[in-house]
């Protein structure tokens, strides 16, 4: 947009005060400049290492994101919800997607103040416990009587593991990998290898969709 001082701010804020960006900001704006000239890309120039390495990146962190099994769990939610014992399910996705918007808007604030990193690693570990916490309630509700105390405590541990789920989601795993993409990625590749990711992104999202609903048949716990 022609703001070349704001663009080499911004940069080195990126890098770190002690980077010396001098190089990093030439090639960017050769890479800006052709960019303007040409407006299509061959596939091949994909495999220099230049541009494989942030694309495998940007790859990875997408397909990690949908292999956290979230949009299994956002598209089955209402089934979900039901095997938890709600009986208005559907009222309760509602309540799950309003987390999420909240949680995203906090992470919108915090992601320049905490670091993606940081953000990346709390978001997973936070997925990774409450999916536990989820799958045990599960599997002890299925297990014990109905009628019993402790049936309705891992029902009510099921619902919370969820909800801390979607907030861990949010919060690093679900807008970072997006982030992180759009910034590695050298500007004369960027629609191409975006389009590369976001494909490889949806796919595990399909291959996810498709098995929820089996696993869930299978076993709820599981």
């Amino acid at each position: 947009m022609g703001k070349i001082e704001d663009f080499e701010s911004s940069l080195q804020v990126l890098r770190g005060f002690e980077t010396d960006i001098s190089a990093e900001v030439n090639e960017i704006k050769r890479s800006v400049a052709s960019s303007r000239r040409r407006t299509t890309i061959r596939f091949a120039e994909i495999k220099h290492k230049r541009y494989s390495v942030p694309l495998m990146i940007g790859i990875g962190l997408l397909i990690l994101q949908q292999l956290s099994g979230v949009n299994g769990i956002f598209f089955y939610a209402a089934s979900i919800f039901k095997a938890a014992g709600l009986k208005n399910s559907n009222l309760a996705t509602c309540g799950l997607g309003a987390v999420q918007v909240v949680a995203t808007g906090i992470t919108t604030w915090l992601t320049d103040k905490a670091g993606r990193r940081l953000l990346l690693i709390i978001s997973a570990t936070g997925m990774t416990i409450s999916l536990l916490v989820v799958s045990v309630s599960f599997f002890v509700k299925d297990n014990i009587e109905e009628a019993s105390h402790l049936h309705f405590v891992m029902s009510m541990l099921s619902l919370a593991g969820l909800v801390a789920f979607v907030l861990a989601f949010s919060l690093g795993m679900g807008a970072i990998p997006w982030i992180i993409m759009s910034e590695i990625l050298p500007v004369n590749i960027k629609s191409l290898a975006g389009s590369t990711a976001t494909l490889a992104n949806w796919m595990t999202s399909w291959l996810i969709t498709m098995t929820a609903s089996l696993m869930l048949n299978w076993s709820n716990g599981g």
